[in-house]
């Protein structure tokens, strides 16, 4: 079981914002299904759109998501986010929130996540809001900070501790990003996005420039966050033993390979294309376009059936041939 709590809250009395309510909903729609439209998160969602989200409702809501059982647990806040520059607490600001009593603090959180493993076995939350990436730090002597972040547990946050979080055309920029990897841009070659694709995308498109977004994380495994359409399909990935025999090996290809008999040299046109060559050079071909394969002496996959070259798996290629042949595909 997969339950998510999805909170915006735009409407606040003072500093009022603009795209975490559209942040959201767009994040509860997203997670609800996987990318073939099978079930994958239970949202709750929360908006300030909808109801005032006062401390008391947002501090039950997020113990009601730690409550029971779950394979995983995931909480996405957009909001305002703040340090207390009195005690070094950091905090993400309900509706009511005021000068010492500024909402749920993020400590809080992290201790509810901490202590709800193993009956929850993996924790995700992800906090597009100033100051998010105080989350897994507590206050120790002097200026030190220390982590304190359970089994199970992964922090994705917009930005680093004193960092800011921008808006753009509607959406948190964070989570504009983050989106557009939880829709298949940050997938593997299986089509899992986990929480550690996500942050490599997201901090790539930032660039050093940008807000700078944190990860961290206390897991011995990545949890999926959903599932999109596999890059290749996975029966042809677990054909890739059958066709290198092992990761430095070269699949030899010639002409009956390649369907295509008008094109081709005058000399090669009587030589018969073979069906099974040609299915197996059209799932070579794949491979290659995605990087788990590379062409020998050629340069593109129809010049190497031609010319009788081949090709070779690349380091991808056959990390993915190893867990076929594991069985973990």
């Amino acid at each position: 079981m997969k339950k998510a709590l999805v909170v915006g809250i735009d409407n606040y009395s003072t500093s009022p914002l603009n795209g975490c309510v559209n942040d959201a909903v767009a994040i509860g729609n997203t997670l609800e299904t996987n990318g073939d439209g099978s079930p994958n998160f239970s949202v709750r969602l929360l908006t300030s759109n909808q109801s005032i989200i006062s401390t008391e409702i947002l501090s039950l809501a997020i113990s009601e998501l730690f409550t029971g059982d779950a394979d995983t647990a995931l909480l996405f806040f957009a909001g305002h986010g703040i340090i207390n520059p009195d005690t070094n607490a950091g905090y993400i600001v309900s509706q009511n929130g005021s000068r010492g009593a500024w909402g749920v603090s993020l400590s809080e959180i992290l201790g509810i996540a901490n202590r709800a493993y193993p009956r929850i076995k993996s924790t995700v939350i992800i906090l597009d809001s100033c100051h998010s990436g105080f989350a897994g730090e507590v206050p120790a002597l002097g200026n030190e900070q220390i982590s304190a972040i359970g089994t199970g547990v992964t922090i994705l946050t917009a930005s680093h501790r004193d960092g800011t979080a921008g808006e753009i055309d509607g959406h948190g920029l964070f989570t504009d990003i983050l989106l557009d990897g939880l829709k298949g841009s940050s997938a593997d070659i299986c089509g899992r996005i986990t929480p550690a694709s996500v942050y490599s995308h997201i901090d790539q498109t930032l660039g050093p420039w940008e807000q700078r977004p944190i990860y961290k994380a206390n897991v011995q495994t990545f949890v999926t966050l959903r599932q999109v359409a596999p890059k290749i399909p996975l029966d042809v990935l677990r054909r890739l033993p059958e066709y290198f025999r092992d990761a430095t090996s070269t699949f030899h290809l010639d002409p009956s390979f390649e369907p295509d008999r008008e094109n081709v040299p005058s000399e090669l046109r009587n030589v018969p294309a073979n069906a099974d060559n040609i299915r197996i050079f059209q799932e070579l071909q794949m491979c290659n376009r995605h990087g788990l394969v590379m062409i020998v002496d050629a340069a593109h996959m129809y010049y190497a059936a031609i010319n009788s070259t081949g090709c070779k798996l690349t380091a991808l290629g056959a990390h993915y041939r190893k867990l076929a042949e594991m069985k973990r595909i």
